[in-house]
């Protein structure tokens, strides 16, 4: 007897919306994938609310109803591909894209847009949406939300194990061995976000295939040390951050800052470095020795950033979460389908030790179809 939930993922790059199909009658088994790349018009127009600007909230409106077609369309492409009926859906997990993640101050707030309203009419399946919010009223982070599902999946008896998602944001998972009570994680900073915005300013490309550019650059030391000043990377966990923080315009302000111009490549060299500074500071800090460093997220491809994180971190032994079950690029969407399982089966879904929560909380509203 199967147990099948869909998973909808958007994330930071805004290139396209994944979908699984995932059985969760005897573990986690992928049934299906499916993608739909991001329309350039909508990527454009989403890239817009992400800064703001005039008639933001009209705007808003009709993208967030655009959005929810273009999920309702994943989620009926992964059923055909796997040839399995919305009847035999219990929910969809939709993550939703992020468009504003402050979570810091009073009046802290995330906004995930695509309306789940729309995903249920088009599919005729309940989904279950906007699990980030909760938890910021519980006084967390509202992310990363992945690691309660790593936790769940990816803990090993006597081997140590670290998840690295290389998404637009990195973010690392902590399961030390034997102890799942222990598991951590929390966002180290930018991984793919800002390269691949170089990446399409300066070449017109979406991004650094295999950081074959970024390869063959050097990198600039006065460049990194100014980027590694940044107040997010200094600060204790939990905590996370996004585009708000990291984007095309702070790294120009930070350019305009240095005594001598650094050539396109070599800020595509130094935004790498910058990536895997970040990730090895922050796995220096937590008083594991060694291990297993599993990635994923589409960082997960990047040659050159594998073989400089393996360099930097000798002591962890590198590999792809493949390995355990789940390509890279699938291993968020499953995370949104295993947190509406937990949503319709009332299990709470965030680590109060991950985003700072007060305590567990269920996560995610519900719409029926």
């Amino acid at each position: 007897m199967s147990e099948l939930y869909i998973g909808l993922m958007s994330g930071t790059s805004l290139d396209g919306v994944d979908a699984v199909l995932v059985d969760f009658a005897d573990g986690v088994r992928l049934v299906g994938t499916h993608t739909i790349a991001m329309p350039d018009d909508l990527r454009a127009r989403l890239m817009a609310l992400c800064q703001s600007g005039p008639e933001e909230i009209e705007r808003m409106g009709r993208v967030d109803s655009e959005l929810g077609e273009l999920f309702a369309a994943a989620s009926m492409g992964v059923l055909r591909s796997s040839e399995h009926k919305a009847a035999e859906v219990r929910a969809i997990g939709s993550h939703g894209q992020t468009i504003r993640h402050r979570p810091y101050g009073q009046h802290a707030f995330t906004l995930q847009i695509g309306d789940p309203n729309v995903i249920a009419e088009r599919t005729g399946i309940t989904v279950v949406a906007d699990f980030r919010r909760r938890d910021i009223a519980a006084g967390g982070q509202g992310a990363p939300l992945v690691p309660a599902f790593h936790a769940a999946v990816f803990g090993h008896d006597v081997r140590n194990r670290i998840i690295l998602n290389l998404g637009g944001v990195a973010n690392i998972t902590v399961l030390p061995a034997g102890q799942p009570a222990a598991a951590r994680g929390f966002d180290t900073g930018p991984a793919n976000l800002l390269m691949d915005a170089w990446s399409m300013a300066c070449r017109g490309l979406a991004f650094d295939a295999g950081g074959e550019w970024a390869a063959s650059g050097d990198v600039s030391l006065p460049l990194l040390n100014r980027l590694l000043s940044h107040p997010f990377l200094g600060r204790e966990a939990p905590k996370s951050t996004g585009r708000e923080e990291f984007n095309l315009d702070w790294l120009r302000s930070e350019l305009d800052l240095l005594a001598e111009r650094v050539s396109d490549v070599d800020v595509q060299a130094t935004l790498l470095e910058f990536t895997c500074e970040t990730v090895a500071e922050a796995i220096g800090t937590l008083g594991l020795t060694s291990g297993d460093l599993f990635l994923c997220g589409g960082g997960a491809l990047n040659t050159a950033l594998q073989h400089r994180l393996a360099q930097r971190l000798p002591q962890w032994a590198l590999d792809s979460t493949s390995t355990l079950g789940i390509a890279p690029g699938w291993v968020e969407a499953t995370a949104f389908a295993w947190l509406a399982r937990q949503r319709m089966e009332q299990r709470p879904g965030n680590m109060p030790a991950v985003t700072g929560a007060s305590g567990y909380r269920l996560l995610g509203g519900i719409y029926p179809p």
